[in-house]
């Protein structure tokens, strides 16, 4: 058998062809190895390459094709982890830029705009405010997508707790969303602040809840603003509007800050323990950052050591742009737009006010805690919110004020956002904080 397999094999023929065929394939390793040798000094010809592998970055295209110096964020087509984004990118550090798409929803379109933060209605002239987004300075800011958030929300529960600024935010993204599904209200209180409208192709439920110190208070005041008498202020205990509720959420955004400049009287223990401009009263001054850092440091607390796995979004304080005056004293917001960076300084008031959130926030954020279930969120809008003096109601915060008479004396909101309007943007955040885990 094995002679037959070899005679079926037929011996090299070494013809003339062959051996110039074999002489020449000689000739060409000697010279290789002469080359290789002669160079051997200035080339090292490593028999493996050993790449490390690649951690958490996926790619669909060579590495070969990256620049050498890479910029501190390059958004990685495909990069589901987006590490090197979350730790190069501050959501809150960038500018206004031009936005010539504008919003998604207007004042007609909107059914929940309230009336005196509809200012095109209320005959607001310009509308150059209606065309800038923010943007990041390392990273994109994704346009809130409304189909995606209602999808991620299925059977869920949102709430917005705080005061007048949380429902102006409510209401923008009630707006955003009615695009996809318009909510229903299923509930509001006896004076229409705190309210619950249902999603029902979702069964999503979103909440607004009005405490506008998140602690225990008693208020004497009319709707203009004006006090009969000092709100008592109830140190060591929390309102129950939003405690009580708060195990039925499975996502909140809290927020205060600037009802603690009012007048009021401090009571810890059950007795009084001293105020906040309380002049002739003969009580401690003790100052509004007294009472603001307790009630933070009590929030925190509670909401850390409850037993709802909720993810919370704790947002910073909002400054106003009353320019000349305060809101009680003919002050006026007249700007058509956005400030830059280095233009304009926080006020006093409000650096004392977002230092102490940010102070005891980082508290509750660096302590380790395992069996801790609530994630905890810090929604620091305060500097870009600084940047848009041109997004206020101002005077069209009443229908037509100026239509009687063009020198009328009105009272301007300089707080509150128009809506559409800056406040837009707090969605597009809160989205990319919680699609992407930031």
């Amino acid at each position: 058998m094995m002679k037959e397999m070899r005679s079926d094999l037929k011996p090299l023929s070494l013809n003339k062809q062959n051996h110039i065929f074999v002489k020449f394939a000689i000739s060409f390793l000697l010279v290789g190895l002469a080359f290789r040798l002669l160079f051997s000094d200035s080339f090292r010809f490593p028999a493996v390459v050993e790449t490390p592998p690649l951690k958490e970055v996926k790619t669909e295209f060579p590495l070969e094709s990256l620049p050498v110096q890479t910029p501190d964020y390059v958004d990685f087509p495909g990069n589901e982890s987006q590490t090197s984004q979350k730790e190069k990118c501050d959501l809150f550090v960038g500018d206004w830029v031009p936005d010539p798409s504008g919003p998604v929803y207007n004042n007609v379109s909107c059914r929940v705009i309230e009336d005196h933060q509809n200012c095109m209605t209320n005959g607001r002239p310009d509308s150059d405010y209606l065309h800038w987004r923010w943007n990041p300075r390392d990273c994109e800011l994704p346009k809130f997508n409304p189909d995606k958030f209602l999808d991620l929300m299925r059977n869920k529960s949102w709430a917005f707790i705080g005061d007048s600024i949380s429902r102006n935010h409510v209401q923008s993204l009630l707006c955003i969303l009615s695009q996809v599904e318009q909510a229903i209200e299923v509930y509001h209180d006896e004076e229409y602040k705190s309210k619950i409208w249902q999603f029902p192709s979702h069964n999503f439920t979103l909440s607004v809840v009005w405490t506008p110190f998140l602690i225990k208070a008693a208020i004497s005041e009319d709707i203009n603003g004006v006090s009969s008498s000092e709100i008592q202020l109830y140190l060591d205990q929390l309102d129950d509007k939003w405690t009580n509720q708060y195990k039925s959420f499975d996502y909140a955004v809290i927020a205060g800050g600037k009802w603690f400049l009012k007048t009021a009287i401090y009571h810890e223990n059950n007795t009084v323990k001293g105020c906040h401009y309380c002049h002739g009263k003969n009580l401690t001054e003790l100052g509004f950052d007294y009472a603001y850092r307790k009630t933070l440091q009590m929030i925190f607390n509670f909401i850390t050591s409850s037993e709802q796995k909720a993810t919370v979004f704790f947002r910073t304080t909002t400054p106003d742009h009353f320019e000349n005056g305060e809101w009680f004293s003919g002050g006026y917001c007249n700007r058509t737009v956005p400030f830059k960076e280095g233009e304009v300084d926080m006020k006093d008031v409000d650096i004392i006010m977002r230092n102490i959130e940010l102070e005891e926030f980082e508290k509750v954020a660096s302590i380790g805690n395992e069996s801790r279930v609530v994630t905890l969120k810090l929604l620091d809008t305060t500097r870009l919110s600084l940047l848009r003096p041109d997004g206020h109601p101002g005077p069209y915060r009443q229908f037509q004020p100026f239509a009687e008479d063009k020198n009328a004396k009105v009272q301007n909101d300089c707080l509150h956002w128009c809506l559409p309007g800056p406040i837009d943007s707090w969605s597009d955040l809160v989205m990319e904080m919680l699609v992407n885990g930031r």
